[in-house]
């Protein structure tokens, strides 16, 4: 089976952004800072501390994530969006909650015109999610 994996850029917060998502999600996460990289001795000391490549994995997903902004900056917007399917009304409701702390509320949890659980909101590090449950009734 195919799998869409999401990779987030941040600029010098990835760590802090990292262990957040796994507070609220759970699951293994593994940071490499550039200092631990191969790549070290190539780059400013300025950057060793910044994340090269986090992972953050739990039961058949994966998030992953960089500080390392390329030549064009960072440009933060509304083009990503993380989905994520609940697996059940109390799941949905309890992630809503941890992940939508300090952020921006789009859409509050509500059961929508086909009866689907949705929330929709950018969290306190600028990324958009969009929680969904929809009951298998």
């Amino acid at each position: 089976m195919l799998g869409i994996n999401s990779y987030l850029t941040f600029n010098g917060n990835c760590k802090q952004a990292m262990q957040f998502y796994k507070k609220c999600l759970g699951g293994d996460l593994i940071l490499q800072t550039v200092d631990e990289s191969p790549r070290s001795g190539k780059l400013p000391s300025h950057v060793k501390g910044s994340i090269v490549h986090a992972t953050l994995s739990y039961d058949g997903w994966m998030l992953m994530a960089t500080d390392l902004v390329g030549d064009h900056g960072l440009q933060k917007g509304n083009s990503v969006s993380l989905f994520l399917r609940c697996e059940s009304e109390k799941e949905i409701i309890s992630l809503y909650k941890k992940i939508s702390q300090d952020g921006k509320v789009i859409q509050p949890v509500a059961r929508n015109h086909w009866g689907a659980w949705l929330a929709s909101f950018i969290d306190r590090f600028g990324v958009h999610w969009i929680l969904n449950y929809q009951s298998k009734k």
